[in-house]
């Protein structure tokens, strides 16, 4: 306890770490004050209709839990930082054919910045065609007393606009926490706004055990021993990597010739999981229609099939299409996020190669060879991780669905990812200001 209590006056030291501490924290509450705020022309005071539907539909309450529940109150940031995401998931696959982007991402900074701005326009677009169906929908949930506004047309039109305002305001936010203050903006705000969501998760899980005599607090507390644990596995699939060895060969010229000179041995970590948590999202978003297939013959029994096994996340059936989803998009994203040929390219233009293997197309096959291997195990994991919460359900009967959906799944790894992502930010101004220290003085202070 005195290590952690000496850190945190460690980080509290460093004026610049603490200004962007306290900068990110400022916007973050910022966000959060804007998903309270419910669209203009709704009553909130009948809202629950919503609510229920968001916690009904997997898809919907996955979006609710993104939003940190602005969803679920129509309020005006109800779309959240999911446009913008859905807009980098687009530009980074059709990088993949698009010659223009492909130009644009070897072209360095510069590149950057146009990919970056084609994504805020595309961000627009998706904001534009989602929004109208977001308000439709509160059309066909809400009852008539909701709305306040009798011109339809003009509350849509004015919906759509102040949701568009509200999804830039959370891009704009996101990429300023990014640029000022500490850690990746996009995923702080989609971390707030899952965590936002676990105090009354909890505190409706003890109610549930405590008030209905439901296994007591001692299964509660088996609870969260398992809640731990499971932590502690996701953390594990984040950081685990297969080292690659390296070699690189330094150059030295003299007494009129040249030779090469091996330098100092590194290492390739090639992750477990390189994909990360867009297998889970993507196979998610797969899993939504079945559902939408199924209601548009509601007479027919493969219809009726298809709505009560894919419209159940604890079906049997739908936990097995989910899993093996899931394990399919994460070869799938880590051959497109992971291209072994540029690899081998950049080792050899930079005089690397990995010992025992010839540069170039050997090192590729050499490379695509070791993560098709890793990526199975983690693929398995991550699918094991993605439909834990249906176990941990199964296991331990009573338990509420919404504390449940905090044992795996895309709001758990997202949790994990994003901590550690800035933990290790924190940890490297601590040591450049331990290294600052050890040049000024001479010791370590």
């Amino acid at each position: 306890m005195k290590k952690f209590i000496d850190t945190i006056k460690a980080i509290w030291s460093i004026k610049e770490l603490r200004d962007k501490i306290l900068f990110t924290l400022g916007l973050i509450l910022v966000y959060r004050f804007g998903a309270q705020v419910s669209l203009p022309g709704i009553d909130p005071t009948q809202l629950g209709n919503l609510s229920q539907q968001a916690g009904d539909n997997t898809l919907l309450d996955l979006l609710n839990q993104f939003t940190g529940g602005a969803f679920a109150r129509a309020s005006i940031m109800a779309l959240g930082i999911m446009p913008y995401i859905s807009a980098s998931i687009v530009v980074q696959l059709m990088g993949m054919a698009v010659p223009y982007l492909q130009k644009l991402q070897k072209a360095g900074e510069s590149g950057r910045k146009k990919i970056t701005q084609i994504t805020r326009w595309l961000t627009i677009g998706i904001t534009l065609i989602q929004g109208p169906s977001y308000i439709y929908n509160l059309y066909a949930t809400l009852p008539k007393e909701a709305f306040l506004m009798q011109n339809k047309l003009f509350f849509v039109i004015l919906s759509v606009l102040v949701l568009s305002a509200g999804t830039i305001f959370a891009m704009w936010l996101g990429e300023k926490i990014t640029d000022k203050g500490i850690g990746n903006g996009i995923s702080l705000l989609i971390m707030v706004g899952i965590i936002a969501r676990m105090p009354s998760a909890f505190l409706q899980e003890f109610t549930n055990r405590v008030s209905d005599q439901n296994g007591g607090p001692m299964l509660l507390l088996f609870e969260i021993v398992v809640w731990l644990l499971v932590i502690s596995a996701s953390i594990l699939l984040v950081k685990a990597y297969r080292p690659v060895p390296l070699q690189y060969a330094r150059r030295a010229v003299g007494g009129g010739y040249e030779k090469n000179i091996f330098g100092a041995r590194q290492y390739l970590p090639l992750k477990l999981n390189a994909a990360g948590v867009m297998p889970i999202i993507f196979a998610q978003a797969l899993m939504f229609f079945p559902t939408l297939l199924g209601s548009l013959n509601k007479d027919s029994d493969w219809a009726t099939w298809l709505r009560t096994t894919f419209g159940d996340m604890f079906n049997p059936w739908y936990n097995l299409v989910f899993a093996l989803l899931v394990i399919v998009f994460t070869y799938f994203y880590t051959a497109i996020t992971v291209q072994t040929n540029k690899i081998a390219e950049d080792l050899k233009r930079s005089n690397g190669f990995v010992p025992g293997v010839r540069p170039g197309t050997e090192t590729a096959n050499y490379l695509d060879d070791i993560l098709s291997k890793i990526t199975l195990p983690g693929a398995i994991f991550l699918a094991i991780l993605a439909i834990l919460p249906k176990m941990v359900h199964f296991m331990f009967p009573g338990m509420q669905v919404p504390w449940a959906m905090f044992y795996g799944g895309t709001s758990l790894l997202i949790l994990v990812g994003v901590a550690i992502d800035t933990i290790q930010q924190v940890e490297a101004y601590l040591l450049n200001r331990h290294y600052d220290k050890l040049m000024k003085t001479g010791r370590n202070k």
